[in-house]
């Protein structure tokens, strides 16, 4: 008896650890699914049957009149947001309070390759923001361009060889490709030709980073369901050891010093050179309440780091983006012949050669891009975590520190309160201001507020000069083989993904032109 006894004060006492914060929002009033001891709200992503995406998406349209949707992430406490104000505190006005991304599941321990502009939190962010913004200046970003035209030029002449008939390729694979060795090129300082070598071994690095598999899953898993007995175990292990031995083999070939490429290494040494980085804290406080100064070393580690979410987040992001904007462009011939007819005009007046003036006058080709990344988001959702005591203004809600928000980006551009026939793919709405004002606060492709991007014209500009080298030689058409909508892979994480890549049947204009 005493052995069953005991068996079952430990499974009521699992059962209650599993389950100690579900009355979070019922206590507070707030609507919620029921969740599932342990797992919370979060069963579909685990077990890889949806994307967190997908998840956000499904939950943002389950509650259509709310403001604001609980969520459990395994046991913590999420705010799902479904109001462009509330959007617009969080991520601009009343950004003091939800500063933190709200990805790391322990506060004090970082894998040091997570210690990067997107992932870190507090003061680390904070002055390597303050000290790198200065490197994305638009003349840091007119200085890099011709490295990006050198790859275009490549994916234009080399990558898409199709008879004059036409060819079917996957376009997720060229403009990944593409990406990469541009990424290669602004990001490392190497000439990677993965466009010519189909086991280029930067490629298989970008493939590797993106590829989360069953341990991985497992990891995040322990990581989030017991944050303290699992804080130090690695959800990324083998990519860090290969990108530290990379970005260290080149700091030393360069003697840890600006090589002249203008590449981001280069402006990493540069700001290194600039000594410690020094600023107010907006973790630690005097005894009068002013910030304290902090003072933190740009270390090796660091620039490794940041190296690494500079080839992460403009790898998958830029493939994804560039190829769904061909998509789209295939399944709409009247929009894509608008665009090229803009690119054949502006190529004109810079003797039919690609340059930073000719892609910045491009409009409509932007306007095409912006589109296409209302409509699938690499980035479908954001996070942001509660830094203290949060009360929500005209409302009686007060959530505390450590609760995470949840910015469902994918379904919000997909809501015909924001966005006019929000199914229908039209390029020329990003002309003209919006025109419902709050639009504005939803529209995140790559977020808002001093956490937003900071290579987001960098992107911009690397992705439009991609497509533009593309649709200036080629058209492009769905093939046989092609989905309509492209199948979002569940296992995404941060960023969505693509199952099966998207094939399209390429045709070289001149041949497009005589039929």
């Amino acid at each position: 008896m005493l052995a069953v006894a005991l068996i079952v004060v430990a499974v009521v006492a699992v059962y209650l650890y599993g389950t100690r914060t579900f009355k979070y929002w019922e206590k507070k009033g707030i609507k919620h699914d029921k969740p599932f001891p342990f797992f919370g709200n979060n069963w579909p992503m685990y077990s890889r049957m949806k994307s967190m995406t997908e998840v956000a998406t499904e939950l943002y349209w389950k509650y259509p009149k709310e403001k604001i949707v609980g969520f459990y992430r395994a046991n913590q406490p999420e705010l799902l947001i479904r109001d462009p104000e509330l959007v617009k505190k969080i991520l601009v006005t009343d950004f003091g309070y939800f500063n933190l991304r709200g990805l790391n599941t322990h506060k004090t321990v970082l894998e040091p390759i997570l210690s990067n502009l997107f992932f870190a939190d507090g003061d680390v962010w904070k002055l390597l923001r303050q000290r790198m913004t200065p490197a994305f200046t638009s003349g840091k970003l007119k200085a890099m361009f011709p490295l990006i035209i050198e790859k275009a030029e490549r994916l234009q002449n080399n990558a898409i060889n199709v008879p004059p008939t036409g060819g079917v390729l996957d376009a997720r694979d060229i403009l990944a490709r593409y990406t990469t060795d541009f990424i290669g090129a602004v990001g490392f300082g190497l000439d990677s030709d993965s466009l010519s070598e189909e086991d280029s071994a930067f490629r298989k690095l970008g493939v590797e980073i993106f590829k989360f598999d069953v341990s991985q899953l497992i990891t995040q898993m322990l990581k989030e369901m017991f944050p303290e007995t699992f804080k130090h175990l690695k959800i990324i292990k083998k990519i860090e050891n290969d990108v530290f031995a990379l970005v260290r083999s080149i700091l030393q070939k360069r003697g840890y010093k600006p090589s002249g490429r203008n590449d981001f290494i280069d402006l990493l040494i540069e700001c290194k050179n600039k000594g410690n980085m020094v600023g107010e804290s907006i973790e630690l406080t005097n005894a009068d309440g002013t910030p304290k100064e902090v003072s933190i070393e740009l270390s090796e580690a660091l620039m490794v780091a940041q190296v690494f979410v500079f080839f992460a987040a403009g790898f998958e992001t830029s493939a994804s983006s560039t190829s769904y904007t061909l998509h789209e462009l295939a399944y709409h011939p009247e929009e894509q012949l608008k665009v090229q007819e803009e690119i054949d005009r502006v190529l004109s007046k810079y003797d039919n050669k690609l340059c930073y003036d000719a892609i910045y006058e491009m409009s409509y080709l932007r306007c095409a891009f912006k589109e296409s990344i209302r409509m699938f988001p690499s980035l479908g959702h954001l996070v942001r975590k509660c830094a203290r005591k949060y009360k929500f203004p005209n409302m009686d809600l007060t959530i505390d520190e450590g609760v995470s928000i949840l910015i469902p980006v994918q379904a919000m551009h997909k809501d015909p309160q924001f966005f006019e026939d929000p199914d229908k793919y039209r390029p020329e709405r990003f002309l003209t201001d919006f025109i419902n004002p709050m639009t504005k606060h939803i529209y995140l492709p790559f977020g808002e507020g001093p956490r937003a991007c900071i290579g987001e014209r960098l992107g911009l500009m690397q992705s439009l000069a991609g497509l533009a080298a593309v649709l200036s030689r080629y058209s492009v058409e769905p093939a046989p083989e092609t989905l309509r909508h492209p199948k979002v892979d569940p296992t995404s994480n941060i960023v969505q993904s693509i199952v099966g890549g998207i094939p399209l049947l390429f045709r070289p204009r001149s041949q497009y032109h005589k039929n």
